[in-house]
């Protein structure tokens, strides 16, 4: 089992940074669906996992469907969601609490994003980051 496993898009990119021995499972401007059809299929087991997706999915993506089937795919004694600005991405931010609710994760989130709004600042990469050491 792997000690720390990060997936996602470009947030999760941006928190590897800060997050040394992770290993990782992410693209830029990937969406959930797109996650799952490239990384799906790949072990996703380790003792920490942290996730960022959903904010590059369009309106029809069925983004909790895709969310809730990738997190039924990971073993992991402790999971972080990183939800999204709330302003901005008010459904995902609901769709990611609720499921990681569903199976007793943790949430995650900063407020100090980038002038996008979308990206946190290495700030915020860093808060985040530092949220998943336990």
């Amino acid at each position: 089992m792997l000690e720390c496993l990060i997936l996602g898009d470009s947030i999760a990119l941006g928190v590897a940074q800060f997050r040394s021995g992770c290993e990782l499972r992410a693209s830029v401007g990937i969406s959930s669906g797109g996650w799952l059809k490239r990384y799906g299929h790949l072990n996703l087991a380790a003792k920490t996992t942290i996730i960022s997706l959903g904010v590059n999915d369009g309106d029809a993506a069925n983004t909790y469907g895709k969310l809730r089937e990738l997190r039924t795919k990971i073993t992991s004694r402790q999971v972080y969601w990183i939800v999204p600005n709330e302003a901005i991405y008010k459904h995902l931010y609901q769709d990611v609490n609720t499921i990681a609710g569903m199976f007793g994760d943790q949430v995650i989130q900063t407020n100090k994003y980038q002038a996008d709004r979308v990206h946190p600042t290495t700030t915020g990469y860093k808060e985040l980051a530092e949220q998943t050491r336990w």
